[in-house]
């Protein structure tokens, strides 16, 4: 892997132990990927919410390839996907990737140990699904074995029988609408109400989309996959489109076997 951007006088020098600098193609250490996308250090005013999106698109804008991201990824983009849910208190989802997906707990990770402890973190992030009408097969292991309970994120108009049937299985509901949709911005500050405030987003499309839309994004982490797929594939956000484009900062950009790992924030 190789950084790319911010260029240093250091980028490609070698460290004191003879190990390679950030310019050249070694594989970067986990540790190495945890302070490149470190989330910023609190203020005076202590620890406020920040949402930071990962996502992937291929050179022609698709997000997924037969309904499903991993075709579009890479061995190195799973390694910062894993960084990123390790540096996360809680990752937000939308119900449709999760069934698409396939989603599981977040598993505990013996490398990120010490640093999440430090943090005062949990093992493992939690799970939050975002979902209007709570259409989730509850026996799955990300709501039966979690090593953290998972959340649900929804509206007060949402499904008595389903919002009973959530709790029964163990995931902690929250109200985060007055009808039966979820609004971004009550969502956001409902995980911090919880002491979340490491936030992290995977989508998908119509989720990010209603994030972008809410403006309550602060950080995209979009892998630039080297591929060409054609078709009608969705893009990384849906939706409505914005009033004024929202204008994000070049943040960092990270190569790696032609794939390009960029950070965006707001700017």
């Amino acid at each position: 892997m190789r950084r790319l951007f911010p260029v240093t006088d250091e980028t490609a020098a070698p460290a004191p132990d003879g190990t390679p600098g950030e310019g050249t193609g070694r594989e970067w250490t986990l540790a190495e990927l945890a302070a490149a996308y470190a989330y910023p250090e609190p203020g005076f005013e202590g620890p406020v919410p920040y949402l930071r999106a990962n996502m992937v698109s291929t050179l022609d804008g698709a997000a997924q390839h037969d309904g499903r991201s991993q075709p579009i990824s890479s061995a190195a983009d799973m390694r910062i996907f894993g960084t990123l849910r390790a540096l996360a208190d809680v990752v937000v989802v939308g119900a449709e990737t999760v069934r698409q997906e396939g989603y599981r707990p977040a598993r505990a990770r013996a490398e990120f140990a010490a640093l999440r402890e430090a943090a005062g973190q949990a093992p493992a992030p939690a799970i939050a699904v975002v979902t209007a009408s709570l259409d989730l097969d509850f026996s799955l292991p990300l709501f039966t074995a979690p090593l953290v309970p998972t959340l649900i994120l929804t509206g007060a108009a949402a499904p008595v029988e389903r919002v009973a049937a959530a709790r029964k299985a163990g995931a902690r509901v929250l109200t985060a609408g007055d009808g039966m949709g979820v609004d971004p911005a009550r969502a956001v500050a409902a995980l911090a109400g919880l002491g979340h405030t490491r936030l992290l987003t995977e989508g998908g499309p119509r989720l990010l989309g209603q994030m972008v839309a809410a403006g309550v994004l602060d950080e995209l982490c979009l892998t630039v996959s080297p591929m060409l797929t054609a078709g009608d594939a969705q893009r990384i956000a849906g939706g409505p489109p914005v009033t004024v484009p929202h204008r994000f900062a070049l943040l960092s950009v990270l190569e790696e076997d032609g794939f390009l790992f960029t950070r965006y924030g707001r700017s």
